[in-house]
């Protein structure tokens, strides 16, 4: 891998990815209120935003796997993202930041998505036995970003100010860009099987069809992961309010998730690679139940470590290998599967947050975390489900096959 030119670039394009999405994120809430003047729950309603996503990564991915270079799009995104963080750090009004979100940063994030197409058309032209671990070792790209970005975050916006975050945001956007000069990116264009109809052929109702495996695993794994937002919003409350941490505890606590799950995504590519991707992902979703249930039960230091190594292996399985098996799901279209996995991942966060507000008064914290623990255990039963009925289907195709060249 790391001899291809075409892979090196995605990582780093990634690694700028997610770099400038972790920068301004911390950040953004401080913003809103200290520059913008919201208060606290209109601030908390800029993650409704995300509503959109799945739509837009929807319409993106439809449109990639009918052009010819899926870069295209990438590029496009690029440009858009580093154009809106720009006009979000020239705010002056609390509306502003939320128009720029709806109209940019959704359609940033959806054609980034797009890497991960070009990535599985290049292992499609180019096979080999460890395409899981390829793509989740460029995905590694974007989860390092993630683990730096905070601490850039962190220590520009106390010398320079939130506003300068947000340039600098826009610039790692931009940045993008500049690893994917010279690289091209054609859409790779399957052999029809012979005997079968060609995909042009297909009925409006089998195209629909075919698509309904993705649009579950999106939606589960979607569900799987919608705690995140729960964690974020009230661990650190738990922490300081209730446990009476001292603050270099907390960050510590905080920082250890991603840091373990960059650890953990090697393993659960080399597990994807024996077991296949969907059963990881699935080990990945009960650990997201004993975590959020270690998050509720736990009255000390070491219950919250345990809780924050299981969440990042659930991290590692579905964000390291959720875009394989959506691409699996999907192989004629892979570009709609990228997008609309990650977009899927991107609207989570507005199901965490609505569920958190709607039961945290009633449940108090840290049994609100059992909410977010019982939604992934219904996610895992829903891919225990879908994985079952596509083992069935890929059965009975060779059994098919010979039936329809006797006819």
């Amino acid at each position: 891998m790391w001899r291809d030119r075409f892979h090196r670039s995605a990582l780093l394009a990634l690694f700028f990815s997610g770099m400038a999405t972790s920068v301004a994120m911390p950040q953004l809430t401080t913003f809103f209120v200290t520059d913008l003047g919201a208060t606290l729950p209109q601030a908390g309603l800029y993650y409704l935003t995300n509503v959109t996503a799945p739509v837009v990564g929807f319409a993106l991915g439809r449109l990639s796997d009918r052009q010819d270079d899926r870069l295209t799009l990438f590029r496009v995104g690029a440009v858009v993202g580093a154009v809106g963080w720009l006009a979000m750090g020239l705010s002056t009004q609390l509306w502003m930041p939320f128009v720029v979100s709806v109209l940019a940063l959704g359609v940033a994030g959806a054609a980034g998505a797009q890497v991960y197409a070009a990535v599985r058309d290049e292992l499609s032209r180019r096979p080999s036995s460890g395409d899981a671990e390829v793509i989740s070792t460029v995905r590694m790209g974007f989860t390092f970003g993630w683990v730096v970005g905070p601490v850039l975050g962190s220590v520009v916006g106390g010398a320079f100010g939130l506003r300068t975050v947000l340039f600098v945001t826009a610039a790692l956007a931009a940045l993008q860009l500049v690893p994917m000069i010279g690289v091209k990116a054609p859409r790779h264009v399957r052999e029809a099987v012979s005997g079968a109809p060609p995909v042009a052929a297909l009925s409006r109702r089998a195209s629909r069809r075919a698509l309904l495996p993705l649009l579950a695993f999106c939606g589960l794994g979607m569900v799987a992961c919608s705690g995140d937002t729960v964690k974020f919003a009230y661990l650190p409350l738990y922490m300081s309010e209730q446990l009476h941490l001292p603050a270099l505890t907390r960050g510590a606590v905080i920082g250890l998730q991603p840091v373990c799950e960059l650890l953990l995504m090697p393993l659960a590519a080399a597990l994807a690679a024996r077991y296949g991707g969907m059963r990881v992902v699935m080990v990945g979703t009960v650990c997201s139940v004993l975590a959020h249930l270690a998050y509720a039960t736990s009255t000390s230091v070491v219950g919250l470590i345990v809780a924050q190594l299981l969440l990042s292996a659930m991290w590692a399985a579905l964000a390291g290998l959720g875009v394989t098996v959506a691409q699996d799901l999907y192989p004629e279209g892979v570009g709609l599967a990228s997008s609309t996995f990650m977009s899927s991942i991107v609207f989570a966060s507005t199901v965490g947050g609505l569920v958190g507000s709607a039961f945290v008064a009633r449940l108090g914290v840290p049994h609100v975390f059992v909410v977010p623990a019982v939604l992934s255990a219904l996610a895992l039963v829903g891919m225990a489900v879908l994985a079952r009925r596509i083992a069935r289907r890929t059965v009975a195709l060779p059994v098919e096959e010979p039936a329809a060249a006797s006819a």
